[in-house]
């Protein structure tokens, strides 16, 4: 008798706390279908942002690929041609050939970053460390596949 009552008890105090632990584990589950239906919104508008920052991007361009695909150049090859030309205009002696602005004394304008937009538009910022701008740039391979770059506008951020 003693043991069948021990039995009943044991099963009543496994079958509450079963149903608890399956309540808790319930309201759990219900917590992470809201979080993770909150992350897919979150998904979605960093996506949507993603693509409205990237429209004018080289790399999304496919009439820009296209036009340097249709002369035939490899297009993985010439983007870090086009910018390592840049940068290498860095390395010049004297003030930088496109950056219309003088730097201070013992320092040098320089390009730091480098943006294609298009097959022709390039935008790009400079600083001397103390000074900061932006670049406008067009530029044009010739028919002996030497990059030319052309100022179109710039700018210097004023200092404060």
């Amino acid at each position: 008798m003693y043991l069948f009552v021990f039995s009943i008890l044991l099963i009543l105090f496994q079958y509450v706390n079963a149903k608890r632990v399956f309540a808790d584990m319930d309201r759990k589950l219900d917590g992470y279908k809201t979080q993770a239906e909150r992350y897919k919104d979150s998904v979605a508008v960093l996506q949507n942002e993603n693509l409205d920052l990237s429209h004018f991007n080289f790399e999304r361009n496919e009439d820009a690929i296209s036009y340097f695909e249709n002369k035939g150049y490899n297009v993985a090859e010439l983007v870090p041609l086009i910018k390592d030309e840049l940068y290498r205009l860095n390395e010049e002696k004297g003030e930088h050939p496109i950056i219309p602005y003088a730097s201070e004394e013992g320092k040098r304008m320089m390009i730091n970053t480098v943006k294609l937009l298009n097959h022709k538009w390039i935008v790009a910022d400079f600083s001397d460390g103390q000074y900061w701008g932006e670049l406008f740039l067009t530029y044009q391979i010739t028919e002996g596949k030497q990059l030319k770059f052309n100022l179109v506008e710039s700018f210097l951020y004023p200092f404060n």
